[in-house]
């Protein structure tokens, strides 16, 4: 059994579509073996990063920069978890409404520093969630969790 954490900042419905598109990817029949944990970022730990195999991270892009939520979620568990979880799969969706060029920048940075392996390409855009969209993280999603499949 695999267990992929998802860790999101989903304050609008818009959002909470994204959230909800990740987990039917992270849940789907063919995944037989893979495990959800799934933590708003604002929760997630670091125990649930070092207990995780893979990881699926949404966010908003706000002011130019991740959600403030993700960078607290960042903050408290870098430095207990970058050593252990390296090398493991991720990505991501950013979700804004003008731009997220900021938003992406830090994103990167970040998860390179956690030494995290990006299987697969994030979903960024701004604008209108849309069902294209949805599908398209549905897809992310269950691309890092077949990761974990062995």
């Amino acid at each position: 059994m695999s267990t992929v954490l998802l860790v999101h900042h989903s304050p609008s419905d818009a959002t909470a579509a994204l959230a909800e598109a990740a987990r039917a990817g992270l849940t789907m029949p063919e995944l037989d073996g893979v495990e959800l944990v799934e933590k708003a970022a604002l929760e997630a730990t670091v125990e649930d990063v070092l207990a995780a195999d893979a990881f699926v991270l949404g966010t908003t892009a706000n002011f130019g920069y991740i959600s403030g939520a993700l960078k607290h979620f960042f903050d408290t568990t870098y430095s207990a978890t970058r050593e252990q979880t390296a090398g493991r799969p991720f990505s991501y969706w950013i979700h804004g409404g003008y731009d997220t060029t900021g938003a992406e920048r830090a994103m990167e940075s970040i998860t390179t520093g956690y030494g995290w392996e990006k299987v697969c390409a994030p979903v960024v855009f701004t604008g209108e969630v849309t069902e294209e969209h949805t599908a398209a993280v549905t897809e992310m999603a269950a691309t890092v969790a077949a990761t974990t499949m062995a």
